[in-house]
C-alpha cells in the first residue's frame, strides 16, 4: 500500500508531470520528423545536429544567452545551410561528417577562448525529462503543432519529394523550398529532442517509431500516424515504468521503443507495399512531363 501511495506522490511533483507532458508532445511532432529522416536517408542527421548544438551551447554560455535556444538557432541554421547539398543523397550525408568536424572543433575553440569548463556544455546534451522546463514544454508544444499540419498539408509533395526528387520536380513541386523548410524542422526538432533524453538517446522520440511504422503501415499518411500512435504509447508506458522502477526514464524509453521496433519487424509483413513501385513512378512521371 505504501509503494502505491508513493507512486501516487511522486506523480503530484511539477518534474514529473512536466516531463511527461513534454514527452506526450514530443510524441506528436517527433516521429513524423523521424519518417522524413528515414525518406531523405539522412541517418547521421542526428549525431550532426549534437555537434551544431553544441556549438549553440557554447556560443550561448560566451554571450550570456540561453544555451538552449541557441542551440535551436545553430540547428535551424545549419539545415538551412545543407540545403544546396541535398539535392543528391550522396552530397548531403558526406556534408553531416564535414558539419560535425567543423561544429566539435568550433565549440572547442569557443569554450577555450571563454575560459567555460566544457563539461558544463556536454552536460546539457546528455538531457534529462525531469529536468524539463517550461521553455522546453512550449518548443516541444509548438512542433507538436507545426510538424503534423506541414505534413498534413503538403503530404503529397512530401510524398514525392522522399520517393523521388526528379519526380517531385516534374510534378511541379518547389524541390528546393520544400527541402529547406524539411531539414531546418528536422534540425530544430532534433535538437528539442535533445534536451529531453540526451543526444545519444533521441532516437527513441525520432526515429524508433518511425521504422516500427515503416514496417506496419501501407502508405505514407499510415506510417506517420502509426508513428505517433506509436511514439505516444511508448513514451507514456516507458516513462510510467521508469517513474514506477525508479530507474532513468531515458536508458528505458529507448529499450521499449527499441523491443517494440523489434517485434514489428518479427511478426509477418502483410502490406503489400509502402511505396510506389519503379513502374507506377515512372508512369506518374512520363504523364507529368507530358502535361507540362
Amino acid at each position: 500500500m505504501s509503494s502505491a501511495a508513493n507512486f501516487v506522490d511522486v506523480w503530484q511533483l511539477a518534474p514529473v508531470q512536466r516531463g511527461m507532458g513534454a514527452l506526450i508532445l514530443g510524441a506528436i511532432g517527433l516521429p513524423i520528423v523521424g519518417v522524413i529522416i528515414i525518406g531523405l536517408d539522412i541517418m547521421p542527421v542526428r549525431f550532426a545536429m549534437m555537434h551544431v548544438a553544441l556549438l549553440g551551447i557554447a556560443v550561448g554560455m560566451l554571450t550570456g544567452l540561453d544555451p538552449m535556444v541557441c542551440a535551436l538557432a545553430a540547428c535551424g541554421a545549419s539545415g538551412a545551410a545543407l540545403t544546396p547539398l541535398a539535392r543528391s543523397r550522396t552530397g548531403l550525408s558526406g556534408a553531416m561528417g564535414l558539419l560535425m568536424s567543423l561544429s566539435i572543433a568550433g565549440a572547442l575553440l569557443v569554450l577555450s577562448i571563454s575560459g567555460v569548463n566544457a563539461n558544463g556544455a556536454f552536460e546539457l546534451l546528455w538531457g534529462s525529462i525531469l529536468a524539463t522546463r517550461t521553455g522546453d514544454v512550449m518548443v516541444l508544444a509548438a512542433l507538436a503543432v507545426v510538424v503534423p499540419l506541414l505534413f498534413a498539408m503538403r503530404r503529397r509533395q512530401i510524398g514525392l519529394l522522399l520517393y523521388d526528387r526528379e519526380l517531385a520536380a516534374c510534378s511541379g513541386v518547389r524541390v528546393d523550398r520544400l527541402t529547406l523548410i524539411l531539414l531546418m524542422l528536422v534540425a530544430i526538432a532534433v535538437g528539442a529532442g535533445i534536451r529531453l533524453t540526451g543526444a545519444l538517446l533521441v532516437d527513441a522520440l525520432t526515429l524508433l517509431p518511425a521504422l516500427t511504422a515503416r514496417r506496419l503501415a501501407n502508405s505514407l499518411i499510415s506510417m506517420a500516424i502509426t508513428a505517433v500512435a506509436v511514439g505516444v504509447v511508448v513514451n507514456a508506458a516507458g516513462f510510467t515504468l521508469a517513474v514506477a522502477l525508479d530507474l532513468p526514464p531515458g536508458p528505458v524509453l529507448v529499450l521499449l521503443a527499441g523491443a517494440v521496433a523489434l517485434v514489428a519487424h518479427v511478426i509477418p509483413d502483410w502490406r503489400q507495399r509502402v511505396w510506389p513501385s519503379s513502374d507506377e513512378a515512372g508512369s506518374r512521371a512520363s504523364d507529368s512531363v507530358s502535361s507540362h
